[in-house]
């Protein structure tokens, strides 16, 4: 049963046979040329002189056309790739043009721009001097121009697959543009341009029309070896048989040096597993690091910042301070790092940090660091030279940067990984080193997105520990967005919540604790939160729903009917006594929660809510899904809070 269920499917046999029908069109020339070989003569056929020079030549010409098409080509992918700008369809389209064309009438083509008479042949002549048609210079003109879209193609479609986080994060870490081009996505994009390179060598080493019609046939001079296979043609078949088996020989070995690369995107590297039987690296015990830098001066690091767009708010705080950015999905929280970090983004920010106007300033010279969601750490390097990147960036002397790089790594437990590559890290491991990689450049801004996500719940206990301590030293300016009550509250001075774009509450953690103004942050704190609006006695939500409060606020304001879980009564009969708040409901969801079950009840009359019992009392009362219940809450139990 087991081999039957494995095994593949057959394929309709119409298309199996049009299938084979194909392959034996591809395969029969080239079953020709190996059964039409000279074998005997073969080694005297490609070692005659005029083959050999024919492919000196050839490689000359090949090897220079691949030079030009890397100055060249690699820009033009990278600006496709990454760089939006009207005409881009144009642009592309001028670049898959010679791959379709006509090999001779792209000959004629670059006879009319580059020949004597064309449109640039003139000018070349007079100013430098330069005859490209019947000159060796004219055959590698010929030759990129016909092979560099396939590097172009290629690169491009590498660069798309590649995610723009590491580049960004890169920038946020102080490097320049350029450096992040050299330095994280040609190593990231290598393979792609590898291939691209090997599949535009194997082109221009065979390219025949093009050169033909621009640069003549000239033995020694533009004779390349596809030139030398057609002349053979016509005064001896047999080696020009023998010549064309070493052309294709050559194809042949390029493709199967590529095997498929260039038509598939780039994977991810798996993580490398221990040897069997090897023990797991464990991290050494804490060692004393050098004494944290001297503390600039709050004023030094104060952000001042505002943000239009679809993000809309104002942010102040000196040096010294830890905000957590808090906010239900698309409520603009990746948006606000990103504007602060100078990416692109829906909206747009004045940033100045300690007084300096950063607006225009481009992202990596903004002082910042950024710990995106993602670790995004760069795969060709091991942790060390990650952690280390940002000093580097920021011109400090290479073994400075490792010294420190390593002291960071120490201080987050993680320094024994120091010579692992991102794909030998698990993904707590590698949140930590990213974690070191921000710290270590000492920014101004320092921007962590949910940087503790990926760690278990006894690691990230420890890790928050570790960082509230280093938090507590740091004197620049922290944003943290999480999602999590409990990095909100023990790592921030302050709470930012923000809900559409905009600020609901920004105040101390214990204050948005006791009267939060959103009811996603009240829900994240796990109490009930009912939006309404107040009335002389409580409150009144959109769908009438009355909620009775000892503490009425002024009428007609905007407010949140906050009460806990443990302040909800459950009822199979409608109670009676002193409970104000009564409303009818369905039992939905029974969780466990610790030693407690937490109960979500439905109703047609009421918000959702949550009720805390113990399990004795749940089943006391029979409760299961679907079960018919009263809630009560007594008016002391809810708190109303202004929105």
């Amino acid at each position: 049963m087991t081999g039957a269920a494995t095994r593949p499917a057959r394929p309709p046999l119409a298309l199996a046979l049009l299938a084979l029908l194909a392959v034996a069109f591809l395969l029969v020339p080239l079953l020709g040329v190996l059964v039409r070989t000279p074998w005997d003569d073969l080694g005297t056929h490609l070692t005659a002189p005029e083959s050999v020079t024919a492919l000196k030549l050839s490689l000359v010409v090949s090897l220079s056309a691949l030079g030009v098409s890397l100055v060249l080509g690699v820009p033009l992918a990278w600006l496709l790739a990454r760089v939006p700008f009207r005409g881009k369809a144009l642009v592309r389209s001028l670049v898959l043009l010679p791959m379709v064309l006509p090999p001779t009438v792209g000959g004629v083509a670059l006879l009319l721009g580059f020949g004597r008479r064309g449109l640039l042949g003139p000018w070349l002549e007079d100013w430098f001097g330069v005859t490209l048609p019947f000159h060796t210079a004219g055959a590698v003109v010929a030759a990129t121009f016909v092979s560099m879209p396939f590097l172009v193609i290629s690169l491009e479609g590498t660069l798309a697959a590649l995610h723009t986080r590491y580049e960004e994060t890169a920038a946020s870490l102080g490097a320049s543009p350029l450096r992040v081009f050299r330095t994280v996505t040609l190593p990231m994009v290598a393979p792609g341009l590898a291939a691209g390179a090997a599949l535009t060598w194997a082109r221009a080493l065979g390219e025949f029309g093009a050169t033909i019609t621009f640069a003549g046939n000239l033995p020694g001079t533009t004779q390349t070896l596809p030139l030398q296979v057609y002349l053979l043609l016509q005064d001896d078949p047999e080696a020009a048989t023998s010549v064309s088996l070493l052309l294709l020989a050559v194809a042949m070995a390029v493709l199967i040096a590529l095997r498929g690369r260039w038509t598939t995107a780039p994977t991810k590297t798996a993580p490398a597993k221990a040897p069997a039987g090897a023990p797991a690296p464990q991290p050494p015990a804490p060692r004393k690091t050098a004494d944290d830098p001297p503390r600039r001066d709050p004023s030094a690091a104060r952000l001042d910042a505002r943000l239009t767009g679809y993000t809309d708010l104002a942010l102040t705080a000196p040096g010294g301070t830890t905000l957590a950015v808090v906010g239900p999905n698309g409520a603009g929280k990746t948006t606000l790092l990103r504007a602060l970090l100078g990416l692109p983004t829906q909206s747009a920010a004045r940033l100045a940090l300690g007084g300096t106007d950063l607006s225009a300033a481009p992202p990596h010279r903004r002082d910042t660091a950024w710990v995106p969601q993602d670790p995004a750490l760069f795969p060709h390097l091991t942790a060390l030279a990650n952690t280390a990147y940002g000093p580097r960036a920021h011109g400090v002397p290479r073994a400075e940067a490792l010294r420190t790089a390593r002291e960071w790594l120490d201080r987050l437990e993680v320094g024994h990984l120091a010579h692992r590559r991102p794909g030998e890290l698990s993904g707590g491991q590698a949140g930590r080193v990213a974690l070191a990689r921000a710290l270590a450049s000492r920014p101004r801004l320092l921007l962590l997105d949910e940087p503790l996500a990926a760690l278990d719940q006894t690691t990230r206990g420890r890790v928050r520990h570790t960082l509230r301590r280093h938090l507590d030293a740091f004197d620049g300016v922290c944003l943290i967005v999480t999602h999590d009550p409990v990095e909100a509250v023990s790592l921030a001075d302050r709470v930012l919540v923000l809900e559409d774009g905009r600020t609901v509450q920004d105040a101390p953690p214990a204050e948005v604790a006791r009267h939060p103004r959103s009811a996603w942050v009240a829900r994240m704190l796990g109490a009930n939160a009912w939006p309404g609006t107040a009335t002389v006695d409580g409150l009144v939500t959109a769908a009438g729903t009355r909620v009775i409060a000892a503490e009425p606020l002024a009428p007609a304001a905007d407010a949140l009917a906050v009460f806990a879980p443990e302040a909800v009564a459950l009822h199979r009969e409608r109670p009676s006594g002193s409970p104000r708040n009564v409303w009818p409901g369905t039992v939905r969801e029974l969780t466990a929660v610790g030693s407690r079950l937490r109960v979500l009840v439905t109703s047609d009359g009421a918000p959702d809510l949550v009720a805390e019992v113990t399990p004795g009392a749940a089943a006391d009362l029979g409760l299961h899904d679907g079960s018919a219940v009263f809630t009560s809450v007594k008016a002391t139990e809810i708190t109303l809070v202004a929105r």
